[in-house]
């Protein structure tokens, strides 16, 4: 692993331990102003740190948490394989899933785009990755 990937999974680490601590200004500090988020399931994207940082505030969840499982560089792209649980308001329903996120980063180590793929969509997101199964 070179400088620069070390430097995007630490990026990743930190906006992670962020994001579960509540702390969505830190989460989005290594995101571009212009950063496109691509929700899972077919949600419309979303574009800017503003609005990726609004996505982040609780609503239909009470809790959630993201813990990243490993990470995957190719190039300037970072495969996370993330553990997300999360409960819902006033349902107390429980989200328990892993899922597969794909950062693509700028050569200012900004993230530029962001794109998340539900369990079964695993070899999508290791095509988006630049990976191979």
């Amino acid at each position: 692993m070179d400088e620069r990937d070390a430097a995007m999974i630490d990026a990743l680490r930190r906006s992670h331990e962020a994001f579960n601590r509540g702390d969505f200004d830190a989460a989005v500090e290594s995101a571009h102003p212009e950063i496109e988020f691509i929700p899972p399931g077919g949600q419309a994207p979303l574009r800017g740190a503003a609005a990726l940082r609004a996505w982040m505030e609780p609503d239909a969840f009470e809790e959630q948490r993201i813990e990243p499982l490993d990470f995957r560089v190719e190039g300037n792209k970072v495969l996370v394989r993330q553990h997300t649980q999360a409960r819902g308001v006033g349902s107390g329903i429980n989200l328990d899933l892993e899922l597969w996120t794909v950062w693509t980063f700028d050569d200012d180590l900004l993230a530029t785009r962001v794109e998340t793929y539900l369990p079964h969509q695993e070899s999508e997101a290791l095509e988006a990755a630049g990976l191979r199964e």
